[in-house]
């Protein structure tokens, strides 16, 4: 799961941030309004959790151009303001929820679990095959055994196994999990989908990762 966090005061934005990624969410950092509403507009994310009080434009202005926009991102709004009025406009504005600074980093992963949660604890995970992808544990499993996967490993397998018989490129994948300010090697997606084909192998997977020269890849049935 990819997370946009538009927070102005960059030590608390430096601190959230490593809290997501210990997390195994990947997550951009931006600085103002504008930037939050030009980053939310690729529709590349999964969440934002959005500060109230931000330079060139506010959280609150933000979350309705996102919402007049048909969007429909899960959406946390952040803020010191504790007073039912700014907890009310940015309800009625269309947040999903509002957690008042200061705050415990339990309770800020919580509300994440919260907004972005699915309709039933099944969908909590990813079947394919005789594979399944634990959400909350990170665990890759068949009858043959398990493996908790690590951060990018995670976001790759869990992106893969959402979109079943999708091409996936490789610029999809570092937009998705590396994020736009990166400057890893588009190199780093082969290896870990080498990685995760060698995992697979060893859980008996009656899927695989297909290459599909110049397009991407593909998590497919075996014999396709």
């Amino acid at each position: 799961m990819r997370i946009l966090l538009a927070e102005d005061e960059r030590a608390l934005s430096k601190a959230i941030i490593k809290i997501f990624e210990k997390n195994n969410y990947s997550a951009d950092a931006v600085y103002d309004g504008e930037e939050a509403l030009s980053y939310l507009e690729t529709g590349n994310y999964d969440v934002a959790v959005l500060d109230i009080m931000m330079p060139k434009m506010d959280g609150i202005s933000v979350l309705k151009a996102v919402r007049a926009a048909g969007n429909p991102i899960p959406i946390l709004m952040l803020t010191a303001k504790s007073e039912i009025e700014d907890r009310v406009a940015g309800l009625d504005a269309g947040a999903n929820d509002y957690l008042p600074k200061p705050f415990d980093s339990r309770e800020l992963l919580a509300r994440i679990r919260s907004i972005t949660r699915t309709v039933s604890a099944g969908d909590s995970k990813l079947h394919m095959g005789n594979i399944t992808l634990d959400r909350a544990t990170f665990e890759l499993s068949s009858q043959a055994g398990s493996f908790r996967l690590a951060n990018k490993e995670f976001q790759m397998m869990e992106y893969l196994m959402a979109n079943p018989g999708h091409v996936l490129s490789a610029e999809m994948f570092m937009d998705k999990i590396w994020g736009y300010d990166n400057d890893a090697e588009i190199s780093i997606v082969w290896v870990y989908i080498s990685y995760l084909r060698k995992k697979l192998m060893a859980l008996k997977a009656d899927i695989r990762i297909k290459s599909l020269r110049n397009a991407g890849y593909s998590l497919v049935k075996s014999n396709d």
